[in-house]
């Protein structure tokens, strides 16, 4: 049995973690008593593990090339990183991706499944460069530090070395003689946050390090994620990013507008330059909770449709995000719920505000 899976057995056996499958990995999904689980880790610090698909890309050529495809610029300097978007010629968003200067490689985290298929891509359209690109998401693991209680929580199982400070900044440590990588991340929770990259040999010691050592924390899946995300306003990529042009989701820390071209730069340029897309993401508080897909409407016809929705464990009421007519000129809509129109009402995201602030929240 490999690290991997004995992770995988530990967490069943012990934290009672249920399980479901995203791109082909299988990740927890919850841990029983979800809503206790959402208030730990907004209130103190959880763990999870994140279910990404790995890719490093090396050779001298590698920043420029990258450079040239993604929405935002490209770290040069070691120890860096930032969160981009792939998109198609008509500007809609293929993938969202972390990318960080590892000294001579550059790692680039991808929603899970997507990654061979990009690899392959990839290395069909490198010629004369200096480019190798390698799937590597076997070879790592990664684990989700969030909460209130992160930086100390990270600081007390670390050696040598404290938290990193800043946004997409990494530095190297040990964690139980266990090399480790720890990026401060960007705060998708809501709450401060790291992510913990090691060998996926390493898993076990790791994962068992984090829980049960220094500062006490939780474990979380990926319902709790979502619902996190959602009070917070950070959109994500399987439900609100997929497909969509990054102006409508007021997704500016996603985007360099200064930079040179790159594929889907000159319709994501001129939505900009017109001032304002067709449509726009907004935090909706809603008397009954609506499915994803669900109409949003005005009174007079619809004018857009939730793309997702939760009980909000911290407000102890349904809230979701709805894409809906940009020049909206009412807070007080309807969204339908099993065949009825129920009230819903705009609201500032986010809905909730934590010990940090996600830098995906929408800007127009």
């Amino acid at each position: 049995m490999s690290n991997t899976e004995r992770t995988r057995s530990l967490l069943e056996s012990v934290h009672g973690a249920t399980f479901e499958e995203r791109g082909g990995k299988r990740v927890p999904r919850q841990y029983g008593r979800p809503e206790r689980t959402h208030k730990a880790v907004r209130n103190g610090v959880g763990i999870i593990e994140m279910a990404y698909g790995v890719l490093t890309i090396t050779g001298e050529d590698r920043i420029e090339y990258v450079d040239n495809v993604v929405s935002n610029r490209v770290p040069k300097d070691d120890g860096e990183g930032c969160y981009a978007l792939l998109c198609d010629p008509q500007g809609r968003i293929e993938l969202d991706c972390y990318i960080y200067n590892a000294n001579e490689r550059l790692l680039l985290f991808v929603p899970p499944g997507y990654e061979a298929e990009l690899a392959a891509e990839w290395r069909e359209k490198v010629f004369i460069q200096d480019v190798e690109i390698t799937v590597a998401t076997d070879d790592l693991a990664v684990f989700g530090v969030h909460g209130p209680n992160a930086t100390e929580k990270v600081a007390s199982v670390l050696n040598k070395i404290g938290a990193p400070d800043g946004s997409l900044v990494f530095d190297r440590g040990t964690i139980n003689d266990v090399g480790v990588t720890v990026i401060a991340s960007d705060d998708p929770t809501g709450e401060d946050g790291y992510e913990i990259v090691c060998s996926a040999e390493e898993t076990e010691t790791v994962f068992d390090t984090l829980m049960n050592y220094g500062v006490g924390a939780v474990p979380f899946g990926t319902q709790t994620w979502e619902s996190l995300t959602l009070e917070t306003g950070t959109p994500l990529f399987e439900y609100e990013l997929e497909g969509a042009i990054p102006n409508v989701l007021g997704l500016r820390n996603a985007v360099d507008f200064e930079k040179g071209c790159f594929i889907g730069q000159e319709v994501i340029s001129r939505v900009e330059n017109r001032g304002e897309p067709s449509k726009r993401l907004v935090g909706l508080r809603c008397a009954a909770l609506p499915e994803a897909g669900a109409a949003v409407t005005d009174g007079e016809g619809s004018i857009g449709e939730v793309t997702r929705a939760i009980e909000s464990p911290s407000m102890e009421e349904p809230i979701a995000f709805a894409l809906v007519e940009y020049g909206l000129e009412t807070e007080e809509l309807a969204v339908e719920v099993e065949d009825e129109e129920v009230a819903a009402t705009v609201t500032e995201l986010p809905f909730v505000e934590g010990s940090g602030r996600s830098a995906r929240v929408p800007t127009y």
